[in-house]
């Protein structure tokens, strides 16, 4: 089996600096009967939209499962673990909180806390609930507000014994996939949708963050973005120019705002039909200061000039993941540390999405997924070549604990390094998973030897 290793000055294996395991609710819970439909619910009935025609009602069943999944999540020897909310498990469409599925989350993070394992909460993690949707979603200014209550209602329940909460992940998904390419729930194509569903999304992050710190003053409170470096096709000024708009278009337009108060200049030299509509005091709420930011990364992108605008260029040459992704590891030090130099306020990051799909075959009851242990050894080195280069980053969680349902892939996509079989929920450890445990547990030895001299 294949060893994961780092420098013996890496300062990943430092103490402060956490490893963990990452999920989402809608992916694995399952449980649909006990929360309100989402619009995931809605977007998987309508048919073609899922690659395997499926949906998330059963998934990986964690809501039956999860103390069965804290035993193996506690068995990597992880120092955290990152997990969704689901708000229609929270909240019901008449506005009456749901204490039963508010007491499955509080069950779960005192559990994790018993077990020395911290909980990093995403309060959206795309799943909003159908009955918000229908008074138009994200579109619908009063949404934002919705998820400041929401907000409440969750740090309340769970308070200082959450180590972070991360109000929206990835809101360049909610937006530009959701409402502007059509790929995500709930499926809209319309530009002007994808800006104004951005910016409510920030707005919503905006006006939790009061709240969140209110509630849980001892926590971090952040935000989670995705982030891909936007390479030219060709040496071309227009495939360069081209690729600097993709940049500022998919990756600044949400960090931006957040840092500066102000979107990129891009925005002004959008059609007027297609710009937001922007309330005074919105860029002032969304501003609010960040104890941490989270950095979602699985590959780069590659930009063609068309018709003065952007135009991706899919990857073709091998290594790709089964997503059709290119394996570039050096991309993700390269977009730290050009945020890093381009952001002197940034705040510390937590990698808080990082992996890959790749065909598991079970032989003999084992999954030898050795390119994904490879693509786990690579991105760990990149992180730490990051850190060498001046960013600050305290964490790191592999995606995903296990295999779940994978939006608009239904199954057909396995990121887990833990294998699930969906007919019978059995997990069982792909060699990725044992590589990382040794990987872990060795770090935690470590530093208990330290301890004791």
């Amino acid at each position: 089996m294949t060893k994961i290793s780092l420098p013996q000055h890496s300062k990943l294996l430092q103490r402060d600096f956490i490893f963990g395991v990452a999920t989402s609710s809608f992916q694995i819970e399952g449980d649909a009967a006990g929360r309100e439909p989402s619009i995931w619910d809605t977007f998987c009935a309508q048919p073609g939209r899922i690659k395997d025609g499926s949906d998330g009602l059963v998934a990986c069943e964690h809501v039956h499962h999860w103390q069965a999944d804290l035993a193996l999540i506690q068995s990597l020897g992880v120092d955290a673990y990152r997990f969704s909310v689901a708000w229609g498990r929270v909240i019901r469409a008449d506005g009456s909180i749901n204490q039963q599925g508010l007491s499955f989350y509080v069950h779960l993070v005192n559990a994790l806390h018993d077990a020395g394992i911290q909980s990093h909460v995403t309060l959206y993690h795309w799943d909003l609930p159908q009955y918000l949707d229908d008074r138009g979603g994200w579109l619908n200014r009063a949404t934002a507000y919705k998820f400041a209550e929401y907000a409440d209602i969750v740090s309340r329940a769970l308070g200082d014994k959450v180590a972070s909460y991360a109000t929206i992940n990835e809101p360049f998904c909610s937006a530009y996939l959701s409402y502007e390419a059509g790929i995500h729930a709930p499926g809209h194509k319309n530009r002007r949708e994808g800006r104004q569903a951005a910016h409510h999304l920030l707005l919503a992050h905006g006006l939790a963050m009061p709240v969140l710190r209110k509630n849980a003053p001892t926590a971090q409170h952040g935000i989670v973005l995705n982030f891909s470096p936007c390479h030219p096709a060709s040496n071309s000024i227009e495939d360069e120019s081209a690729a600097n708009l993709a940049h500022v278009y998919h990756n600044l337009w949400y960090l931006h705002p957040l840092l500066t108060r102000e979107y990129p200049s891009l925005l002004s030299k959008l059609a007027a039909e297609d710009q937001p509509t922007i309330e005074s005091g919105d860029m002032d709420i969304i501003a609010q200061p960040l104890d941490f930011l989270g950095v979602n990364y699985y590959t780069r992108t590659v930009f063609r000039n068309k018709n003065n605008w952007f135009s991706d260029v899919p990857p073709t040459q091998p290594p790709l993941t089964c997503m059709g992704w290119e394996i570039y590891p050096q991309g993700l030090t390269e977009i730290l540390v050009n945020l890093h130099k381009s952001y002197p306020n940034l705040p510390p990051v937590y990698i808080t999405e990082n992996g890959a799909a790749f065909p598991d075959i079970v032989e003999d009851g084992s999954i030898h997924d050795v390119q994904r242990t490879d693509y786990y050894q690579e991105h760990l080195k990149a992180v730490h070549n990051a850190i060498e280069s001046g960013v600050d980053i305290k964490g790191y969680f592999a995606w995903s604990l296990m295999d779940n349902f994978e939006w608009a892939e239904g199954y057909t996509k396995r990121f887990g390094i833990v294998y699930v079989d969906f007919d019978t929920q059995e997990r069982l450890l792909k060699d990725s998973a044992k590589a990382l445990q040794q990987f872990w547990l060795e770090k935690k030895s470590r530093m208990h030897a330290v301890e004791a001299l």
